[in-house]
């Protein structure tokens, strides 16, 4: 099914849901909010829905968390919102770039960064036109954005054998990256020679030398024990991560100002809670990962974040992206 018959289809579904939706008929009667997450209940974007979301909307809604991908395939959210069979779920940017190609802006390496730019963005009237298509032809409406992290360069040489500050620097490396498109491009991008390779296979080739480093954020290099086989660390923070809350526009719509409101600052609150608990886990794990030997240093992020912005312009990943958005966003960090 192409893009257009699909957006064709969930257009139709946006409507049948919208007209489907039955309120709660008595004072008594609580609305269900069914959150279908691939997300663990453990995860911090988890915990900040259960103890942050659900308490603050409880007069009028119950919060039900289905995690694991328990309830809706993960990928499957969006258009289980669209057709009026879930109330909510966590969407990445790649996912609605899916739907809507010029969201994979947000998917981009260097496009935020930090999680206050994450927000200063999503906040932005630049943000508008975005949040509007998905309302009106996927019938999901953005609540909040949630920070996941910030991936960074992990390699087998010490910082006396390789000083990374610039993209030149990482000439010749062998950077193991996710294997599609769009990710070894990334891996270019930045300078490096972008290896793809499953994940299961990184901590053996990184210990054998088969790729001199990997890429991914610091609660991954610390869970899949990463710093065993390699030496350092930079932080260079090419792709800023996050998710969106994800709220259904039918039954928003069918909600109370009072409780619209209510619901709006559940979910900037859930996001916030979230977004500090993810920073300070990122803060301890660096104190962690030097305690286990590591060199951890920020390169000359001006420099990468010019390099790999240059690289995408013009390029077909950058084909969909709306005019002066990127500038717009790049003036948000400053």
């Amino acid at each position: 099914m192409n893009r257009l018959t699909r957006r064709m289809l969930l257009a139709c579904a946006v409507s049948i849901g919208a007209a489907g939706f039955v309120p709660a008929s008595s004072a008594q009667d609580k609305l269900t909010l069914r959150m279908s997450t691939p997300a663990s209940d453990t995860d911090q974007r988890s915990v900040a829905l259960a103890t942050v979301f659900a308490p603050a909307v409880a007069d009028f809604a119950t919060y039900q968390p289905h995690y694991n991908g328990s309830l809706i395939a993960q990928g499957a959210e969006l258009e289980a919102i669209s057709s009026g069979d879930l109330e909510m779920s966590i969407a990445s940017a790649q996912e609605l770039a899916t739907f809507f190609p010029e969201f994979s802006i947000f998917a981009t390496g260097y496009v935020h960064q930090s999680a206050a730019h994450q927000v200063a963005v999503f906040n932005d009237p630049l943000m508008d036109p975005f949040k509007k298509k998905a309302e009106d032809e996927l019938g999901v409406k953005l609540l909040a954005v949630m920070y996941l992290g910030r991936r960074n360069v992990n390699l087998r040489q010490s910082k006396e054998e390789l000083t990374v500050m610039k993209p030149e620097d990482l000439a010749g490396v062998n950077l193991r990256m996710p294997g599609s498109d769009a990710w070894q491009f990334l891996g270019k991008a930045l300078g490096a020679n972008p290896t793809p390779m499953a994940f299961t296979e990184i901590y053996t080739a990184l210990s054998t030398g088969s790729v001199d480093g990997q890429d991914n954020p610091l609660p991954t290099v610390v869970d899949a024990k990463f710093y065993e086989v390699t030496k350092q660390v930079v932080l260079t923070s090419h792709l800023v991560d996050l998710n969106y809350i994800a709220f259904s526009k039918a039954v928003w719509d069918k909600l109370t100002p009072e409780q619209q409101a209510t619901v709006q600052k559940a979910a900037d609150d859930a996001a916030e809670s979230g977004r500090q608990a993810q920073l300070k886990k990122e803060e301890d794990l660096v104190s962690f990962l030097r305690e286990k030997g590591l060199e951890i240093y920020e390169p000359d992020l001006n420099a990468f974040r010019t390099h790999v912005q240059a690289q995408y312009v013009g390029s077909e990943f950058a084909a969909s992206w709306p005019d002066g958005v990127l500038e717009k966003i790049n003036a948000l960090g400053n």
